[in-house]
């Protein structure tokens, strides 16, 4: 099996990509899917979470309120690591189940933290970055999750540096804000990982 990690930090675009590579075939795996499955009612990460974080993590219905323990994260870094070691080993399971159902020619896994948690590496063929100027990252974060500016650059602060990302990048995809640019890299990159993905098999 063929594989490649889709990285960014948030706001980069990364899930729209991975659309455009989902709708040429490819298997596409999210992290963060997994990750909001994971903590379902009922699920033992939730309860672990809640144990970790209080009552205040859980929502009168008895979901995680994510956008509070978003914040609980981003400002406290042992808060951070004490969620990634309830989600992340759980995560790279599912990860390595989902592969092993995979039957397109390659998979794509998206992982926004590879850089970060350097996991993963065994799994990958190549890693493709997806790039965006920072300033835009910002924007489309406060936009999309109704953040202030303090807000979302504190979560890209916490994340892995763009200069990071792209020293780790064997492929690269320029996500500058014009949707039209996006399917010619993408439909390129498709072509290049048959290519590899045969030369593999």
């Amino acid at each position: 099996m063929f594989v490649v990690g889709l990285t960014g930090g948030i706001g980069t675009g990364k899930s729209t990509v991975a659309d455009l590579f989902a709708e040429r075939g490819a298997a596409v795996i999210d992290t963060d899917v997994i990750a909001r499955a994971l903590v379902a009612p009922g699920e033992e990460a939730l309860a672990e979470i809640h144990a970790a974080f209080g009552d205040a993590v859980i929502a009168p219905d008895g979901t995680l309120d994510r956008a509070l323990l978003r914040r609980k994260v981003f400002a406290d870094a042992n808060a951070r690591h004490r969620l990634e070691a309830i989600l992340h080993p759980r995560i790279r399971r599912a990860v390595e189940a989902e592969l092993g159902r995979v039957h397109s020619p390659y998979a794509l896994v998206v992982i926004p933290l590879l850089v970060e948690t350097g996991d993963y590496r065994d799994l990958l063929d190549r890693v493709l970055v997806i790039d965006c100027p920072e300033t835009m990252q910002l924007a489309r974060v406060m936009a999309r999750n109704a953040l202030t500016r303090d807000e979302a650059a504190a979560i890209v602060a916490a994340q892995a540096g763009r200069a990071e990302r792209l020293a780790l990048a064997d492929d690269v995809i320029a996500n500058t804000g014009v949707p039209d640019a996006l399917a010619p890299q993408v439909a390129t990159l498709h072509r290049k990982y048959l290519e590899l993905s045969a030369a593999k098999c």
